[in-house]
């Protein structure tokens, strides 16, 4: 039986990464993150956006892949990004009751940092924000977006 765990979103931050640094070194990112679905509104026909909230998790990797450090650097609320990842149930015991708990989280595996910086440091534009965070081709499609070297 085959199996697939892969998921793709392009949405906003909804608030500033939280970045949790761990006594081994570990670091890790926690991200609010929102993207719209489109449905059709019976009563007035219109198609609306309707908000879907997702919360992910990029890591520090031993592999070498700092993508806890990249979120951590590049990204803001309200900020675009592009990113893949696989799904993880995390489960824990209620700090008052004990009762088991559990969410859905996406893990960050790959993150592309869309859209441009306003200003930079001084008032002066920068550069448009690097593209492939954890990627290390070429994008390629004259998009002028420049890479994130590791």
């Amino acid at each position: 039986m085959a199996n697939l765990n892969k998921v793709m979103l392009i949405g906003r931050l909804t608030r500033d990464p939280e970045i949790k640094t761990f006594s081994n070194g570990g670091k890790v990112a926690n991200i609010g993150f929102a993207v719209n679905n489109r449905r059709k509104n019976q009563q007035s026909g219109q198609w609306e956006e309707v908000p879907v909230w997702v919360d992910l998790k990029a890591f520090n990797r031993e592999t070498g892949r700092k993508l806890a450090d990249l979120v951590e650097k590049y990204l803001r609320k309200g900020q675009q990004a592009y990113v893949e990842g696989h799904l993880v149930l995390e489960e824990w015991a209620g700090k008052e009751d004990g009762k088991k708990q559990s969410k859905m989280v996406v893990y960050v595996d790959e993150v592309e940092f869309l859209g441009r910086r306003e200003e930079g440091p001084g008032g002066s534009p920068e550069a448009e924000e690097p593209a492939p965070a954890g990627k290390s081709k070429k994008s390629g499609g004259g998009d002028g977006m420049d890479e994130v070297p590791f």
